[in-house]
């Protein structure tokens, strides 16, 4: 039916048009004052990473210049100028007290390392100490450092269940966990601001694995959806706070288990290139930086609780049966090499597909002196983690992988690492560690199982501060050798 020519162009319909015109050339004008590039630093903080060594040495890993401040980007006033470099100035004073611990000689930090070994049981006054670490004297200042300084700012934009929620009763519980403590637990009281213009750190509270569930059409293959959010998210963000464009993102971290974690970071570019990614698949043949990014545990919470028979494993004087152990899905490049040569091969080498109904997975773990670790479709594996609280010496069977925590912990003074083209001689290669070194390796895990411990609340030195300490050496731009 035709419009009456009378009711087509009526004045208050014309005005309604007109308003509506002109809220939109505003608003467009008003994004895009906010989404023009407002970097504050000429450099990216990725590219002026630094080591600090036992000797003492300072070095430039990559760019060797100091930030260059762009004054005619910066729009704030005088009281935000102090408090950003009062934050500088801080950072400046915990690298200073690192190159001083770093100074001390290798005598006098064995002597130190002797004097202060420690074991935990809830004792707040533990020092580090031991072979498990590169540098035990240092990791101990770089910590205290930031448990002195580092401040979290955690974005409140976004809605759940994606943003400020994620999963706690699975393979990607960590996602869910870290989320909850930096926002609600014992970890927001200590490192979480609410002042922005005094974080050393911006954290995007977005759940991969939450993207996943709620955008993703199943078997469609299609990460776009996620991809999308991650983009829309930074958008939003840089839109409305300046602090992303002061860096391009490089002061800003995300944190995702799911193995489409590195795909989501695509979203945006400076995401994927110049932020802190905080990765359960930190698989180098796909991006992963370890200049930049952290590697991520994945520790598997079935009913968000670990198992009774992990949390009090047999005494050392507990014989264990079982030369090695595996048991699960045919999926991935390694695990099929594995099972061709060892499932139902060798009594001492108990490798399974699919474990029978009637055995238990974590007796066998408990049971065995190695427990093989191969990566499956993605890199990471919820075994290694599992190894340890089962104190049985995880044995990587892995390519691409980097290893959580690698800054600080020597992984092989507590793990087997064995060529994925030495499957075959696998058991030769187990067989070949001494008695002596197998307790040597089994000490090790001992030692670092309270670095993946999962505390509700945090404690200190467990996985929460462990990851968070990761990401302070990125921010502070600095390797610990």
């Amino acid at each position: 039916m035709e419009i009456p020519r009378k009711y087509s162009l009526s004045p208050i319909f014309f005005l309604i048009l007109l308003s509506f015109a002109i809220f939109v050339v505003l608003r467009r004008g008003r994004l895009l004052e906010f989404t023009v590039s407002k970097t504050a630093y000429s450099v990216p903080l990725d590219r002026l990473r630094t080591k600090i060594s036992g000797e003492n040495h300072l070095h430039a890993v990559g760019y060797s210049g100091e930030y260059h401040r762009n004054k005619s980007s910066i729009r704030t006033d005088g009281i935000t100028i102090r408090k950003v470099r009062k934050v500088e100035q801080r950072l400046a004073g915990a690298r200073a007290a690192m190159r001083k611990a770093a100074s001390v000689s290798v005598e006098e930090r064995s002597n130190l390392t002797a004097a202060t070994i420690t074991h935990d049981g809830g004792d707040h006054r533990y020092v580090p100490a031991g072979a498990v670490y590169r540098n035990a004297r240092l990791f101990y200042r770089s910590y205290l450092e930031m448990e002195k300084i580092l401040k979290v700012y955690v974005y409140t934009d976004g809605e759940l269940p994606i943003v400020h929620d994620g999963p706690c009763k699975d393979i990607y519980s960590i996602e869910g966990r870290f989320l909850h403590e930096m926002e609600h637990g014992a970890g927001a009281g200590r490192f979480r601001t609410n002042d922005p213009n005094a974080a050393h750190v911006y954290f995007l509270p977005f759940s991969v694995t939450w993207m996943v569930k709620y955008l993703y059409t199943s078997l469609s293959y299609n990460v776009t959806p996620l991809k999308q959010f991650a983009s829309d998210y930074v958008r939003v963000i840089s839109s409305r706070h300046p602090f992303w464009n002061r860096t391009n993102g490089a002061d800003h971290f995300m944190l995702a288990c799911h193995d489409w974690g590195p795909h989501a970071s695509r979203g945006n570019p400076f995401l994927y290139n110049t932020s802190i990614r905080v990765l359960c698949n930190a698989n180098t043949s796909e991006g992963f930086n370890p200049r930049k990014d952290v590697s991520l545990p994945e520790i598997h919470l079935y009913g968000g609780e670990v198992s009774p028979k992990l949390l009090s494993p047999p005494p050392d004087s507990t014989p264990r049966r079982y030369l090695a152990f595996f048991s699960g899905g045919l999926h991935g490049p390694i695990r099929p090499t594995l099972l061709h040569h060892w499932k139902n091969h060798d009594e001492a080498i108990r490798v399974y597909e699919y474990l029978p109904k009637d055995l238990d997975y974590y007796s066998f773990m408990i049971d065995s002196k190695f427990c093989l670790c191969p990566s499956g479709h993605e890199v990471a594996s919820p075994r290694i983690v599992e190894a340890i609280y089962a104190e049985c010496v995880p044995v990587i069977l892995s390519k691409y992988y980097v290893l959580p925590f690698g800054d600080i912990l020597q992984w092989e003074a507590f793990s087997v690492q064995v060529d994925v083209s030495d499957i075959p001689r696998l058991k030769e290669i187990l067989s070949a560690i001494s008695d002596n070194e197998y307790r040597k390796l089994k000490e090790g895990v001992k030692a670092v199982r309270r670095h993946f411990t999962l505390n509700r609340p945090a404690k200190r030195f467990d996985v929460f501060h462990m990851i968070l300490h990761s990401i302070w050496l990125r921010r502070l731009n600095i390797e610990l050798t």
